[in-house]
């Protein structure tokens, strides 16, 4: 969800409440990792609150733009070696991976 539309539901529900505000508290809970905060293709900024709080991975699709939480071992070894390898520690990583969900892959053109 965007600012942009949360601040919309607020507003078409007779909150008073101004664009600036919303943004300073998504701020707030993506410092406290209440929701994660991600940029999509077009450059928009988006936030979304996660089922689980253990780390995992997302596949999102860039056409509707659903998220689905993943769980990645594989990543998570991968990734230990790649930093073992260069001399890092205390690493951390986010993993999106991009596609088109199975329901926007079948569905018909819009002309």
């Amino acid at each position: 969800t965007s600012a942009q539309d949360l601040h919309a539901l607020l507003r078409s529900r007779g909150a008073a409440v101004g664009l600036t505000t919303v943004y300073r508290h998504l701020q707030v809970l993506v410092d406290r990792g209440e929701v994660d905060m991600i940029r999509r293709d077009d450059g928009e900024t988006v936030y979304r609150r996660c089922a689980t709080e253990a780390h995992h991975h997302h596949l999102v699709c860039r056409v509707c733009g659903r998220t689905v939480e993943i769980a990645g071992p594989e990543i998570e070894v991968w990734t230990a070696a790649v930093a073992d390898a260069e001399g890092f520690v205390d690493v951390e990583h986010t993993v999106e991976i991009y596609g088109t969900c199975a329901g926007c892959a079948t569905a018909p053109a819009v002309p």
